[in-house]
């Protein structure tokens, strides 16, 4: 996690404010609607939710607060570590340790007044425990005053830090006051930082991003060091002594030759010295700095002496620059992001990743198969081809230049065939270059296909004008069957043309008689057709029978039933005999529906249930009746709650109650 992450935080309330907020909220969502007379579990009810609601509102506001303020035991070590310089660990956990109390006694005081609320036995005495419970929760509140206005500041202060990335790729500045780190970051990056020609200018930690190798880099500008024990270092020494214990980066100590800084270069490589420890497995830098001022030999012997120490230190590269004339700024910058880049690498390689990556991976070193002299060998056109040139008339044509004669982009077109690689490069211009067992398709497309076609239809008018056709035997065996034969296509083709009409496309082909036929008939019809119908005149037959057999069945049935039911079923009867057919096969009846005597529309021919399934498991109709009112009752308030939507006729309350109704004191009535 960046510090951009920690500038997400939102605002923190003051303690009035945050009363304000929450109650304002409880009396907006749950207004006073309540009465002496209803039911005293009503008005526990109301109470109680008001109760809950405001300690769900102290929960929630404490609960953002506590979520988007950070653990410093979860954070980057290094984020924590500045946290803790900056803020102080112990108050910081204290503050939101008060909290979290807080917001565990606001639900103890709304459990046991809500606990109180449900054995209330009067309005007053609902009102007054509502009024302790929401009293005490105020004054719980109001003791974190102190932690609420110590978590703002904090908050204002992160949203003010640098976004330092800990895991991106740093250059890290350190060195004594006013030695020049703040113009060397202004040169490499788009950083503002303030110049002065005075010590501890920089107070705190300051971010420049630069690109190298395609890459970002953010240089990290820390403010001045002392050489004093780490106790007596301030809060402004502090962020660079964090800076350099946590961040992996290539640290660059700037030093001053000219002592302009006020600082001898003995007093600078004592303090090179003493916080070398946190230097351990970095890249460093020793950046000589204003060499436009004093250069490393124009030093004093006992001078040179100390800075030798440090140049000659195995780890520690040297750099001269004059951020005043740029002098070696650039060389500083390339030469500290392939230290860093060339550690990183170094670093990744001591891993045992790299081992277990290295054991599936084979290089393959080839060998001579024999002692033959093979010297590379270069085609002679080749060698001979010359190199390219505008300026050369005889250079040879690229499509660029063709276009340019052509009257250029947009006029000319680019011809794609003339690149071709065919066998008879005059097949690159036919209209089907489609090869086919290496040759050209259109080589056998005929050209004088047209001519043959007419000389072969010359030559069929020729044959029927002699009467070649003439000796044909006819395929009719009169003229009346071939006339038969063209009425029935006629009307084939006639049928077909209306059935692939629109209109006609869902309808039967053939029209359905509307009334029946006998068997007497049926049977004429297909004599006179043709056919023989003594096969179906015997099925008809043992139908009929079969069908008069069962009606007689019917009828013994209908004897030993009574009056009433012979009645109805001998109209059953007479419906049949209008739908039975004459050949004895029975029609389904229709559709029709008769009513009864109650104005019921009930089928034809069909019996009417013997018991009401309304009355069943009541012992009569008055108890039914009861029954249907008691239900309709309990269905009354889930109806009269389902009328709750915009368009049901229910006019919502224009204004809110709890501001323009009730006993008023002196003052505003637009606030609770």
């Amino acid at each position: 996690m960046s510090t951009s992450g920690l500038k997400a935080i939102a605002p923190v309330p003051t303690a009035t404010d945050f009363l304000d907020i929450v109650l304002s909220k409880t009396q907006r969502k749950t207004p006073t609607v309540i009465h002496k007379n209803f039911k005293i579990s009503r008005i526990r009810n109301f109470y109680m939710r008001k109760v809950k609601f405001t300690q769900d509102s102290f929960d929630e506001k404490l609960g953002a607060i506590l979520e988007e303020f950070p653990m410093l035991d979860d954070l980057h070590p290094f984020l924590s570590s500045l946290m803790n310089v900056l803020y102080d660990k112990n108050h910081y956990k204290l503050a939101l340790g008060q909290l979290r109390t807080a917001r565990h006694l606001i639900d103890q005081v709304a459990k046991d007044y809500v606990r109180l609320l449900k054995f209330a036995d009067s309005l007053y005495r609902c009102k007054q425990l509502k009024k302790a419970a929401l009293g005490r929760m105020a004054t719980i509140m109001r003791r974190q005053k102190d932690p609420l206005a110590y978590l703002e500041q904090v908050r204002q202060h992160i949203s003010r830090l640098p976004n330092i990335d800990p895991t991106a790729r740093t250059l890290l500045i350190c060195g004594y006051p006013n030695v020049g780190k703040s113009s060397f970051i202004n040169k490499v990056t788009r950083a503002d930082v303030d110049v002065q020609p005075y010590a501890f200018t920089t107070k705190s930690l300051f971010v420049g991003h630069l690109d190298y190798r395609y890459m970002r880099w953010q240089v990290i500008d820390t403010p001045g060091i002392l050489d004093h024990p780490l106790e007596d270092m301030n809060t402004i020494e502090m962020q660079s002594i964090t800076a350099l214990a946590h961040l992996k980066s290539c640290v660059l100590y700037f030093m001053d030759l000219s002592e302009q800084c006020g600082y001898t270069v003995e007093a600078q490589c004592k303090l090179f010295h003493s916080i070398k420890p946190l230097f351990s497995n970095k890249p460093v830098m020793l950046v000589m700095n204003k060499i436009d001022v004093t250069r490393l030999d124009d030093l004093t012997p006992e001078n040179r002496a100390f800075v030798d120490e440090i140049i000659n230190s195995p780890e520690v590269l040297n750099v001269q620059v004059s951020c005043y004339t740029d002098e070696g700024v650039m060389e500083l910058k390339n030469k500290a992001c392939d230290a860093l880049l060339q550690h990183r690498i170094d670093i990744k390689m001591q891993g045992t990743k790299v081992h277990s990556i290295l054991n599936r991976l084979h290089v393959a070193q080839p060998k001579a198969r024999d002692d033959v002299v093979r010297e590379p060998f270069v085609p002679e056109a080749v060698k001979n081809k010359k190199k390219y040139d505008k300026n050369d008339p005889e250079r040879r044509k690229l499509e660029r230049d063709i276009e340019a004669e052509e009257g250029g982009a947009g006029v000319y077109n680019i011809n794609l065939k003339k690149n071709y690689i065919l066998s008879n490069p005059e097949w690159k211009e036919d209209h089907i270059p489609e090869i086919l067992d290496g040759k050209n398709i259109a080589d056998f497309v005929d050209p004088d296909i047209l001519e043959k076609l007419e000389a072969l239809e010359r030559e069929e008018e020729e044959m029927m004008t002699t009467g070649f056709y003439d000796g044909v035997d006819v395929p009719y065996n009169s003229d009346d069957e071939a006339e038969a034969i063209e009425a029935k296509a006629n009307l084939k083709i006639k049928l077909a043309s209306q059935y692939n009409k629109k209109a006609n496309r869902n309808h039967a082909h053939l029209p359905r008689g509307t009334t029946l036929h006998t068997l007497t008939e049926l049977t004429t019809g297909l004599s006179e057709a043709g056919f023989d119908p003594t096969g179906l005149r015997k099925r008809a037959v043992r139908l009929a029978k079969a069908i008069g057999e069962k009606r007689k069945r019917r009828e013994e049935e209908k004897a030993e039933m009574d009056v009433d039911e012979e009645e109805s079923e001998g109209e059953d009867g007479d419906e049949e005999t209008e739908w039975m057919d004459v050949d004895g096969e029975e029609r389904p009846p229709s559709n029709k529906r008769a009513k009864g005597n109650s104005g019921e529309v009930i089928a034809k021919g069909r019996r009417e249930p013997r018991s009401d399934r309304r009355l069943a498991g009541m012992r009569d109709e008055v108890q039914a009746s009861k029954a249907t009112k008691l239900r309709n009752l309990g269905q009354r308030s889930r109806n009269m709650h389902a009328k709750a939507g915009e368009s049901d006729r229910a006019i919502r309350t224009k204004m809110p109650k709890h501001l323009f109704a009730g006993k008023r004191k002196m003052g505003k009535t637009d606030r609770r």
